[in-house]
């Protein structure tokens, strides 16, 4: 058995909906391991039952999976708006957050959550980008600027499969993009912030008061 085996069985099971929502998308998408998965959706549960937001933004949808386990631990009345700047994948991903047990708490929108975000009018008390790596800056000032004080930023991949620590990508545009990031916000002192070694790296930020 593996250590990542070991982990799978002593933590809550994955519910039926995303169990076959990650098959479908292993099946039918190019890189479905992009997706959260079993750990680190039950992780995202958990994160947004200790932080009780009662709005979330996230930014790169994909298949829906991790949007899914957000809104799990969100309580009665709180939404969560999520982008996807890929129209290609809408077709795949609206019927299964539309037929989720959680549909009424998302809000699923085709389009660049840079621009298109803070037109909603809405500050948000947690926030998730998973999108384009090349724009992951970009993308935490756009977030930072609509983020309540004291609110939470998870940022996903910021290990980038160790590539951010191999000089063999080193002219790699999204290896850059997050290592850009990854230098910009260690010299931030707007925000607070950690790196967890999970899965492709998951830097949890906290926006200072």
């Amino acid at each position: 058995m593996t250590i990542d085996e070991y982990i799978l069985k002593h933590i809550d099971q994955e519910p039926e909906y995303l169990y076959r929502l990650y098959r479908a998308t292993n099946i039918y998408m190019l890189h479905g391991r992009m997706a959260s998965g079993h750990l680190q959706g039950r992780l995202l549960k958990m994160l947004v039952q200790m932080i009780r937001p009662k709005n979330i933004l996230e930014v790169g949808t994909f298949s829906g999976y991790s949007a899914l386990c957000m809104a799990e631990g969100l309580e009665e009345g709180g939404k969560l708006y999520t982008f996807e700047i890929n129209d290609e994948q809408e077709d795949f991903t609206r019927p299964w957050i539309e037929n989720s047990p959680v549909a009424d708490k998302i809000e699923f929108i085709i389009g660049d959550a840079i621009s298109e975000a803070p037109k909603l009018g809405v500050v948000f008390d947690m926030a998730f980008i998973d999108g384009d790596k090349r724009t992951y800056k970009e993308t935490y000032e756009m977030v930072l600027s609509i983020l309540r004080p004291g609110g939470f930023i998870l940022a996903d991949n910021t290990l980038w499969d160790g590539h951010v620590v191999d000089p063999a990508y080193a002219k790699d545009q999204q290896t850059r993009g997050i290592e850009t990031f990854n230098d910009y916000i260690a010299q931030d002192d707007r925000v607070e912030k950690v790196i967890l070694p999970l899965r492709d790296g998951l830097t949890l930020i906290r926006k200072c008061p």
